[in-house]
């Protein structure tokens, strides 16, 4: 039942245990009632009121049939003889409804009659319009005939006919145009099969008179002419012919004449000079009927007849026939400085030639013809890049069999292997080798050359950290390390520069190498921005690249891939280099030495040690100064004397340490013996000297600091230095100089 006829329940004691609305749930379930009721109340609880409220809907029941008794009673009366009633309807509905069907089924048949006649007059109406339009050829083919003389001779199968032009021929078309609709609608009647032969003769009596005329208009550059053949064509939808007839009369001579290897070496300008001599073809020959094809400054819109390209459909095609038959040597692409020339002074010429089409229309339809993509599938520019690839990837890698050659131009960078990549990428992007069509492949060649070389730097590393480096133990002084020995490069000039190299990585892994290499890795990858923005970007956006970001993002790739081991280099160059200056902290531990019992003076200058401990530092910047940026030497300078600092802190406070043990001891001995111990001179003891001359080396220390340029706050170690050694002189009682 439909919820808004439901009928409400009567209302019941507001004790219920239940909700009466349960009962007109639709999904209303015993058991699930039960369970739910019994949760609140017991069982009998439950019944005593379903008992309750059965005796309220039993009471509201029997008041609904008293308050409707007396329908309950008209109801059932007025229902006494409907059923003879529905029978005495039953039989007229009948005999409708048969009526209805007769009706329906005499239309039906009706309309099929009907049908049937449209069908016959539409077959008649077909046979009349065939029949008229058979009437027309027969018509239009004795009026062609009267008008072109055609009088077939009795007992031959050559007819005679006279010789047709100016508006006879345009007529004579006219006629020919419809005739030709007339058979379109009529194709396959035996009357037109029989008709073949007459049509075959007008159509070759027109064609050679079209020719005719249309040689004599060009011959003579007859505009009136010319107009009048080209319009007849059109009416008969020959303009193709009309094309390829200007092509062989008059395109193909010239193009065979001036076209040739012979006329490329002969002419001073060689292919330019021919490819010129090609283009003074359109104002020599083809001006008058570009005139009349698109219009110029003689005609008006009005005297324009479209359809017609003779530029793509006559010129190019033999333009294109030519050179392929001609002149193969121009797609010769094994001497490849030859093959841009020549590749570039065509493509030039095609852009030129571009210029004579009339429309964008033409353009595209010239970009589509045949001859063009043939034109271009003549260019083998993937075999033209292979060999710029041999050529410039071979060259880098050549330079790479020798890495630390130094390089003839130092102002750029030191090693040659440098150069030539830096060279190789300029040549993949420059305008005697880059070609548009290629630009995807000299993209990928310029990331292969950066890759190749962030693969060298990365054997060089491996190579590093396989051989440790020899100046470790034997050397010294850095200064040694700019000599020739076993297994180094050589000598340097007065900038610092090698000035020969050894072919394997294996036998040039130095320190003076790695300088070079860290210093040019630097410059590449800081000069890689600016040679994507001067000889790439416009490169690319030629050609409609518009994800610059993305390329941009490989660069940044390439730069980081060289980049990724040169912190390992300057790591191995800072610890070579402090390992040479601790050498010299090893007389820290003789101060002592040299001060007990001694009755030394009061140190007044800092050890000797100390003014060389930062001298294998100095001498290394110094040697590179022209080699390493300011920035970099100032790093590299902070991170040894952070090093130095921390070993020589640690030298330092081990001296103290034991200078106050063997003071406390002595105190102890003197309290004992009951005696004096104390040395030294002018009331200062052995102790307070070497605290003295302690404090005079890191003061020195400092001193040589600030000569390099690094202040006392770049280098943390220091600080935590100076106030150890100054805090044990203050404490001590020792004068501070």
């Amino acid at each position: 039942m439909p919820e808004t006829a439901k009928q409400p329940l009567p209302s019941g004691p507001s004790t219920l245990c239940f909700n009466k609305e349960e009962f007109m749930k639709d999904d209303f379930n015993v058991e699930h009632f039960v369970v739910e009721c019994r949760r609140k109340v017991p069982l009998e609880m439950l019944r005593s009121d379903l008992h309750v409220y059965l005796k309220i809907l039993q009471s509201a029941m029997i008041e609904l049939i008293n308050k409707d008794y007396a329908d309950f009673v008209n109801l059932s009366t007025n229902l006494i003889g409907m059923d003879k009633a529905i029978n005495n309807l039953l039989n007229p509905l009948n005999h409708l409804k048969h009526e209805i069907l007769n009706v329906r089924n005499s239309m039906v048949e009706a309309g099929r009659a009907v049908d049937e006649k449209m069908k016959q007059q539409a077959k008649i109406r077909e046979r009349k319009e065939c029949l008229r339009t058979l009437m027309g050829i027969i018509q239009s083919l004795e009026k062609m005939e009267k008008l072109l003389g055609i009088l077939p001779s009795k007992g031959t199968q050559t007819p005679h006919f006279r010789e047709l032009n100016g508006q006879l021929i345009e007529r004579v078309a006219t006629e020919f145009n419809k005739l030709q609709f007339y058979v379109g609608k009529c194709r396959g009647l035996p009357l037109v099969e029989d008709i073949k032969p007459r049509i075959a003769n007008i159509t070759m009596m027109l064609q050679y008179s079209l020719e005719r005329s249309f040689k004599e208009g060009l011959s003579s550059g007859n505009t009136e002419v010319l107009r009048d053949c080209l319009r007849t064509y059109a009416t008969i939808d020959k303009m193709r012919d009309a094309e390829s007839l200007f092509r062989s009369f008059v395109v193909k001579d010239y193009m065979e004449e001036t076209i040739s290897e012979q006329f490329i070496r002969n002419h001073p300008q060689g292919l330019e000079g021919m490819f010129s001599a090609v283009l003074e073809f359109f104002p020599r020959h083809c001006s008058k009927l570009c005139e009349i094809t698109t219009g110029g400054s003689l005609h008006g819109p009005r005297d324009v007849i479209s359809g017609y390209d003779f530029v793509v459909n006559s010129v190019w095609p033999e333009i294109v026939g030519n050179l392929e038959a001609q002149t193969p040597s121009i797609f010769a692409p094994g001497n490849p400085n030859v093959f841009h020339e020549k590749y570039t002074i065509s493509i030039k010429f095609m852009e030129r030639f571009e210029l004579q089409c009339d429309s964008q229309a033409s353009v595209k339809r010239l970009r589509s013809h045949p001859s063009y993509n043939a034109f271009m599938s003549k260019w083998s520019l993937p075999v033209y890049f292979q060999i710029r690839f041999q050529e410039i990837a071979g060259y880098l890698e050549t330079s790479l069999n020798s890495p630390f050659t130094p390089s003839s131009d130092k102002t750029l960078f030191h090693l040659e292997c440098s150069a030539v990549l830096w060279n190789c990428l300029h040549q993949c992007w420059s305008d005697s080798v880059y070609l548009v069509p290629l630009c995807h492949r000299f993209w990928k060649l310029t990331l292969q050359l950066l890759s190749r070389y962030a693969v060298w730097v990365s054997e060089v590393h491996e190579e590093m950290a396989a051989r440790p480096l020899p100046q470790r133990e034997s050397s010294s002084n850095l200064q040694q390390l700019a000599k020739p020995s076993n297994g180094d490069l050589g000598s340097l000039n007065a900038t610092g520069v090698p000035l020969s190299a050894t072919p394997s990585v294996a036998s040039v892994v130095t320190v003076n190498n790695i300088v070079l290499l860290v210093s040019d890795a630097q410059k590449v990858t800081a000069k890689i921005p600016e040679f994507f923005e001067s000889s790439v970007i416009h490169r690319v956006k030629e050609i409609g690249g518009d994800n610059i970001s993305l390329l941009r993002d490989g660069l940044k790739d390439a730069e980081d891939s060289i980049l990724l081991h040169l912190p390992q280099f300057e790591s191995y160059l800072t610890s070579e280099i402090t390992a040479q200056c601790i050498v010299h902290l090893k007389s820290v531990n003789d101060i002592p030495r040299l001060y007990r019992r001694t009755n030394r003076e009061v140190p007044s200058k800092p050890s000797i040690y100390a003014t060389n401990l930062v001298q294998p530092l100095a001498d290394f910047l110094n040697s590179y100064k022209d080699a390493v940026s300011s920035s970099n030497q100032k790093q590299w300078a902070v991170v040894v004397l952070q090093s130095l600092g921390e070993q020589f802190l640690s030298a330092v406070s081990d001296v103290l340490t034991a200078v106050k043990k063997m003071e406390e001891s002595l105190k102890r001995l003197k309290a004992g013996r009951g005696g004096n111990v104390a040395g030294g001179t002018q009331g200062m003891s052995d102790d307070d000297k070497i605290r003295q001359q302690l404090y005079l080396d890191v003061k020195e220390f400092g001193k040589q600091m600030a000569s390099l340029g690094v202040s006392d706050s770049d280098v943390e170690a220091y600080g935590r230095l100076f106030e150890t050694a100054r805090s044990a002189v203050s404490t001590d009682g020792a004068a501070i100089g």
